[in-house]
């Protein structure tokens, strides 16, 4: 009986729709394994189409394509090592979450996924049938069982696979970023190592996908939930680990031992990969945003400059007649700082125009926020205008507090592609313009230094619609509405939760009634990177039209 088992683990980023692509790097993979001398490389989950597609797997042409491919990959790979990848998989009895092990030409096996996971970003329960437990397969000597991402944060699944003869658990993930998730990862993956006394390799994808973060961090563990390996997160990777036969089973031998950030890093990385990845598979090379000298517009234009390079990056300044120098000076500071182009194109003319069109049907009427927001509208016509003659994407600039509160005027400052920072409240948008002006890191495009002057993080918040506007005019500050909002929309608190942990009970009263009072902003807001497991949009959907409020 052979001793050892080479595997090869395959941390790459696929494209949801280029199955040609992805299957061409899933090529190239199976290429440096069989030079590796590898028995096997393992992919992650749906690599094949790209994770997530939502509907799109619903169309039986586009699964009919993924599995012609699949098909051809295995000819392709018939001289060398056996391949693992996640594909669809359609016969008469449904649709499946699949994984194909690909050996001498065919395909030797195929893993159905046995548990669909239904909550968070994930809707499989509509999409998939549950299949029952698929059993071991065979590749050389080594009996493996493959529980599919959610099949291995449940012990079922596991145990049934070490009472058919499982000597190893290899994990294929398609598991999307979120504040501490790989905490949660690591201890279920360790509680079904304790479980079945089997090593255990999970590999995850990697890359953005609308507003989803694959984030890699790939590891293998040994019985007793030794960590022997892990891989980067948020890095394509491919990496090697042997397996060694001994009187105790199978034993994965020490190898790469990455180094994992800290969740602020973390998040930062996630939303740079995203808006990278967002822009290359949308079909984009550049993009325009408007730098008003406060400092969301200045932690968006660094994130888009350490994603896409400065080239890259447009920023305008669009002032009005309430806009004050220093916000002129502060916008001009940081696109020097990044290198980033600044264009200059005041709404005064503009405004005017449109105050002179509406004059008949607002006279007697007196100014309020219907003026102030004209200007922002005003702003989000000539951006888009631009976007368009010119080809870049728009990114809009709202942090989560804004995005949560309805701070933000809709055809306004909300217009654009996609929100970075969507789901980064205020006071950790404070945090990581500091973290950013200390810390630099290879997998940026931006310069080194401080690149948003510390001015910006520390003047008193204002859209400037108005003379001498404060957000704190409409607002609690930033740390009691974020810790009200945190509660809210984070944990579901109730208003007498919020009480009990000492905020006004008026002030959540309110902020709780504008919460459900934006939802329809939140609905035509651009997609952004998800940051936490209550991200707007698929983490947290609530009715449009809601009368409920809470009166405890």
């Amino acid at each position: 009986m052979k001793q050892k088992f080479k595997l090869t683990m395959a941390q790459l980023n696929a494209t949801v729709g280029n199955i040609s692509g992805n299957c061409a790097q899933a090529l190239q993979a199976w290429n440096t394994a069989k030079d590796a001398c590898s028995d096997m490389v393992m992919l992650p989950e749906m690599f094949v189409t790209g994770y997530q597609m939502q509907d799109l797997v619903m169309k039986p042409a586009f699964t009919r394509d993924a599995m012609g491919q699949v098909e051809a990959l295995a000819v392709a790979c018939a001289d060398g090592p056996a391949m693992g990848i996640g594909a669809p998989f359609l016969d008469e009895t449904g649709l499946f979450n699949a994984y194909y092990i690909l050996a001498a030409g065919t395909v030797q096996a195929i893993v159905k996924k046995h548990i669909l996971p239904n909550a968070d970003v994930f809707d499989e329960v509509r999409l998939y049938q549950y299949a029952d437990i698929s059993g071991p397969y065979r590749v050389g000597e080594l009996r493996i069982g493959t529980p599919i991402c959610e099949d291995a944060w449940h012990p079922d699944v596991s145990e049934a696979l070490v009472e058919s003869g499982a000597e190893v658990l290899f994990v294929p993930n398609g598991s999307p970023y979120a504040r501490g998730k790989m905490d949660a990862r690591i201890a279920h993956m360790v509680a079904r190592v304790i479980e079945t006394g089997l090593p255990l390799v999970y590999v995850n994808m990697v890359g953005g996908q609308d507003d989803q973060v694959f984030d890699g961090g790939s590891f293998v563990l040994n019985p007793g939930g030794v960590m022997v390996l892990s891989l980067p997160m948020f890095e394509t990777c491919i990496a090697h680990v042997e397996f060694q036969n001994t009187e105790n089973g199978w034993l994965a031998l020490p190898s790469l031992r990455a180094h994992w950030a800290d969740t602020q890093e973390q998040d930062y990385n996630a939303m740079v990969l995203s808006l990278r990845d967002y822009v290359r598979k949308t079909g984009f090379s550049s993009v325009i945003l408007g730098l008003s000298g406060g400092i969301d517009s200045a932690i968006v234009a660094t994130i888009a400059v350490d994603a896409l390079g400065a080239e890259r990056v447009h920023c305008v300044m669009l002032p009005s007649e309430h806009t004050s120098q220093t916000s002129l000076d502060d916008a001009a500071a940081v696109a020097h700082a990044l290198g980033a182009s600044l264009e200059t194109l005041s709404i005064t003319g503009p405004r005017a125009a449109v105050t002179e069109a509406l004059a008949p049907i607002f006279e007697g009427k007196p100014a309020d926020l219907t003026e102030e927001n004209i200007q922002s509208r005003l702003r989000g016509l000539l951006l888009m205008a631009m976007s368009n003659k010119l080809g870049h994407m728009l990114l809009t600039t709202g942090n989560k507090s804004e995005v949560a509160v309805g701070y933000a005027t809709i055809y306004g400052d909300m217009a654009g592609g996609y929100n970075p920072i969507k789901d980064l409240y205020k006071t950790r948008v404070f945090d990581i313009c500091r973290w950013r002006n200390v810390e630099h890191r290879d997998w940026m495009l931006g310069p080194d230094g401080e690149v948003i002057d510390p001015r910006i993080i520390d003047k008193p918040p204002s859209a400037e619609l108005r003379d001498d506007q404060k957000d704190e005019d409409s607002l609690p500050p930033y740390d009691i509405l974020d810790g009200i909002l945190m509660m809210l929309v984070d944990e579901d608190s109730s208003v007498s939760d919020c009480v009990d942990a000492g905020f006004d009970v008026e002030i959540v009263k309110k902020i709780e009634h504008l919460i459900y009072l934006s939802e329809y902003k939140r609905f035509q807001s651009a997609p952004g990177t998800l940051l936490s497991e209550r991200a707007f949009w698929l983490g947290r959907r609530y009715p449009i039209a809601n009368q409920w409020r809470d009166n405890g």
